[in-house]
């Protein structure tokens, strides 16, 4: 595993206690990306020899996945940041999306719904109003 990169077990237990400081505090952000990683080819010497534009399409084996998550943190606060990845070898995806789906449900559980109540009054006035329009303009 290159340095930087935690163990999927460590990534799991990391995570979990993120959620869970998440879940203390009033606001927050976490950060989840997944990107799958190219193969790293060494560079060439001759420049005349072309290449596809996206060689990971053409690749002959399947890839890994790099994932990684952060508190949000801006660069103002930087000390309070934290960010863990990890890379995930194709052959143990299915076991990592088994895991990390049941540490997303137990880290959601503390999400407020979004209040969407002035919204859905903005959008119903609206309507009244346009009922109303159209109705005037009539003749008898």
């Amino acid at each position: 595993m290159p340095a930087g990169h935690l163990s999927i077990d460590d990534f799991f237990t990391r995570l979990s206690s993120l959620f869970q400081s998440r879940r203390n505090s009033t606001h927050g952000t976490i950060i989840l990306t997944q990107k799958r990683l190219s193969p790293q080819s060494p560079s060439s010497s001759s420049p005349t020899t072309t290449s596809p534009p996206f060689p990971d399409q053409a690749a002959l084996s399947p890839l890994s996945l790099l994932v990684r998550a952060s508190n949000g943190k801006s660069k103002d606060r930087r000390e309070g940041k934290i960010k863990l990845s990890t890379i995930v070898q194709p052959d143990r995806l299915e076991g990592f999306f088994t895991k990390y789906a049941e540490v997303m449900r137990g880290g959601t559980t503390a999400l407020k719904k979004r209040d969407r109540s002035g919204r859905k009054k903005a959008t119903k006035a609206k309507k009244k109003g346009k009922a109303g329009v159209s109705g005037e303009g009539e003749t008898k």
